[in-house]
């Protein structure tokens, strides 16, 4: 962990997909169970394997068209599995949206969070103030805050349609210190993604905690702190004195 000048941090504002929500497993899990109920293997689609390969590359490409606002989300939803179908040759158009329908309706119920994740937001409740700012879609995020047990632990869950604005603009971030009553010196960033999280809140004024689990040195050398665990991040707030 790398720490910076030591602040009286009051607010700790989250990312969820990736930082507390663990995307990764959970849409992995679902693409496997999507590849079994509709049986892709008889559409044409090899293995599993290959399906979660080819949807998160296209998937994450246009997620960042949609954060530029290139796309709407309803054409993301929906493309990400028409593109990944039309890599293994599958023009189908109806199982594309059976897919996209499937995918949103089941996924975010999963529950599987980030090593420490409970933990962590346990030890600091009444500590500190808990919050969420997420690119994620408003309906979606709230499901599985619910779904995984945490909802309760924050007192605002702002997304970047509410705010009319997409991490890294520092516009959210704004919405988000105005709607909770806080200043940027008090507050803190908490995000696995360099640009949207750690970089945003820099520009905001906001301190910042990049969480990079797959090891320190792919962290943001700039970022006022850096954790490979999120229980990690209870030592920073401890180090307040």
């Amino acid at each position: 962990m790398d720490g910076g000048e030591v602040r009286p941090y009051r607010h700790i504002f989250f990312d969820l997909d990736h930082t507390l929500w663990d995307l990764r497993t959970n849409s992995r899990d679902m693409l496997a169970e999507l590849y079994a109920d509709l049986d892709l293997a008889a559409a044409g689609v090899p293995d599993v394997t290959a399906l979660i390969e080819v949807y998160e590359e296209i998937n994450g490409a246009l997620w960042k068209d949609y954060g530029l606002g290139r796309i709407p989300k309803e054409v993301l939803r929906v493309l990400r599995f028409r593109n990944t179908l039309g890599q293994f040759g599958v023009n189908d158009a109806d199982l594309a949206r059976r897919m996209a329908r499937e995918y949103l309706e089941r996924c975010p119920h999963r529950t599987a969070l980030n090593p420490g994740a409970r933990e962590t937001l346990a030890a600091l409740l009444g500590r500190v103030k808990l919050h969420i700012i997420t690119n994620g879609f408003r309906e979606v995020q709230a499901i599985k805050l619910r779904a995984s047990g945490i909802e309760a632990y924050f007192d605002l869950v702002l997304t970047s349609e509410e705010a009319r604005a997409h991490k890294p603009d520092p516009r959210i971030f704004s919405h988000a210190l105005e709607r909770v009553g806080a200043g940027a010196a008090e507050s803190l960033m908490v995000g696995d993604d360099a640009r949207n999280d750690v970089a945003g809140a820099r520009v905001s004024g906001i301190d910042q905690v990049h969480y990079v689990p797959d090891g320190l040195h792919h962290g943001d050398p700039q970022a006022t702190h850096r954790i490979d665990h999120l229980e990690r991040l209870v030592s920073i707030v401890d180090a307040q004195g």
